[in-house]
């Protein structure tokens, strides 16, 4: 026993450092053995989903939509902005309400996220507004539209508002952020370690090690159910869809410095700011600011909600009546009021 210890004692420096290599090599290996194979296990769990809506050519790749309600003339189409870690059924419970009410609404995948193929690099906010402007127009999916985002979504719909001007003609924020929190110092500080937590997640969701969680309230803190709290499931284990989510949070201040330089948003759309409770005084402030800008809106801090449950079955309502409250005020426009351009279908998104 002494022997061997005094043997391996003398072991040379560059031994030592040769047998960590190999160790560290070997770690290295399982970590991408294990990220390709939960990555195809994921990929044939997504192809037996079934997703609702249809698969869009956007140029040889596919982007996801779920479109419904009746197309009414120049009646305004909801489209849905999700935000960081979100895609298309996110927005389930609101759509099946203004569904029910005849309004018709559209909701999407970025690329790489939900069941959409993968998109090129980087995941800014410039390449998401042109993904998104491509799926519309691929889509047949006409203006006018209104807006709805989530969270970071914030920065996508600010891009694509100021992209698409003519056809835009409201907007409704849900806890959603602005690209001048980034002057906050505590903000930039959140980003940061938001994105550091993204990073683990991708890691943790390529080794299968989500797969635990996939089950507990935490994969599905909006409270969907049916298809929806399926779909929501399985995104939140998937190694793909975690490293596509963690592709665009990596980009945050590009997309808020890219949504900055577009400018403000008209102040004649209607805009409703939709809050959850218990925000810090200065963030409630920043996110409200949309709403106080403009010459026809309200903020709703909706008492009990969080970040999350604002989009679920006990909150939707307050964000269905920020959407009627637009779309009446954007009619109104519409027919001979000063507030929005008067628009008509089968023209949006201008070609090129």
């Amino acid at each position: 026993m002494t022997e061997m210890y005094v043997r391996w004692a003398a072991l040379r420096p560059w031994r030592l450092a040769a047998i960590a290599l190999l160790g560290a090599s070997a770690a290295m290996l399982l970590f991408i053995f294990a990220w390709f194979v939960v990555g195809l296990g994921v990929a044939a769990v997504s192809a037996r989903l079934n997703p609702p809506g249809e698969m869009v050519d956007v140029g040889g790749r596919h982007l996801h939509i779920v479109c419904d309600g009746p197309k009414v003339g120049a009646v305004p189409t909801v489209l849905f902005e999700s935000g960081a870690f979100g895609f298309s059924a996110d927005w389930a419970v609101i759509q099946a309400k203004l569904t029910a009410m005849g309004v018709r609404s559209c909701a999407y995948d970025r690329a790489g996220l939900g069941f959409s193929d993968p998109g090129p690099a980087p995941r800014d906010g410039l390449h998401v507004a042109m993904d998104l402007e491509s799926l519309l127009r691929a889509a047949k999916e006409p203006g006018p539209y209104i807006l709805v985002s989530h969270s970071m979504a914030g920065l996508h719909v600010r891009l694509l508002a100021d992209r698409n001007r003519e056809w835009i003609v409201g907007l409704v924020l849900v806890d959603s952020t602005t690209p001048e929190a980034m002057d906050d110092p505590s903000t930039r500080n959140y980003v940061d370690g938001f994105t550091t937590g993204a990073r683990a997640a991708a890691a943790a969701a390529s080794l299968g090690l989500m797969q635990a969680l996939r089950d507990t309230p935490l994969a599905n803190k909006i409270g969907l159910t049916s298809e929806a709290e399926r779909e929501k499931r399985h995104m939140f284990a998937s190694g793909p869809y975690n490293r596509a989510a963690a592709t665009e949070v990596e980009q945050w201040p590009t997309t808020a410095w890219q949504a900055r330089r577009s400018g403000s948003l008209n102040p004649d759309w209607p805009v409703v700011v939709v809050m959850s409770a218990g925000l810090a005084p200065q963030m409630r402030d920043e996110q409200a600011r949309p709403a106080e800008q403009s010459k026809q809106g309200y903020v709703d801090i909706v008492s009990g909600a969080t970040h999350d449950n604002l989009l679920g079955p006990e909150h939707a309502d307050a964000i269905v009546k920020a959407i009627v409250f637009v779309m009446d005020r954007a009619m109104v426009s519409s027919h001979g009021g000063s507030s929005a351009p008067a628009t008509s279908r089968g023209k949006w998104p201008p070609s090129g």
